[in-house]
């Protein structure tokens, strides 16, 4: 039988993905889950480099201040978000984030269990609240690329995304796409 539960702090999983994290509250395995939903923080100064995949994601703002890449005909723009606003970003929609703030950005983000388990594979975990973890090795980022690929993700180049204003790991703690 299935009841009403509160979810509390890191039930199902806590993972950094290199620099932001991410909360499970309804994790991607969850039988008959249709939807996957998780907490995020976005440290100051991160970014999430241009990318789309076939998975749709919303994302409401909690706290702290963010930009949302957003792309019309071929132009791209830099759209701020404050708290209360709600992002949908459609399923293979190009789009980017950074934290403009000083504070951690925390956004409810509500997606596909697809790309749920897509943080799964990616992410690293940790306990709530632990340090940010080192940058990733060599063989992480190979693997980040490799499972991309696999989930029918594309991922904008080091150019790409110098064109938008994100550069590169090392200056951003950004995903780096390849």
């Amino acid at each position: 039988m299935q009841t009403a539960q509160i979810v509390s702090d890191g039930m199902y999983g806590v993972l950094e993905v290199f620099g932001p994290t991410l909360e499970f509250l309804i994790p991607p395995d969850e039988a008959g889950a249709v939807y996957c939903v998780m907490m995020g923080s976005m440290p100051p100064g991160v970014s999430v480099p241009l990318h789309s995949h076939p998975d749709i994601e919303s994302f409401f703002l909690l706290s702290g201040v963010v930009q949302v890449l957003s792309q019309s005909a071929q132009n791209f723009e830099w759209l701020d978000v404050k708290p209360g606003d709600f992002v949908h970003v459609p399923s293979g929609a190009k789009h980017a984030f950074r934290n403009i703030g000083t504070e951690p950005a925390v956004q409810l983000i509500t997606t596909t269990p697809r790309l749920g388990r897509f943080f799964r594979e990616v992410g690293r975990p940790i306990k709530p609240g632990a340090p940010q973890l080192p940058p990733p090795t060599a063989g992480e980022l190979q693997h980040f690329a490799r499972t991309a690929a696999r989930y029918r993700q594309w991922l904008g180049t080091p150019a790409e995304n110098a064109a938008i204003g994100i550069s590169s790991f090392s200056d951003t703690r950004a995903i780096p796409f390849t």
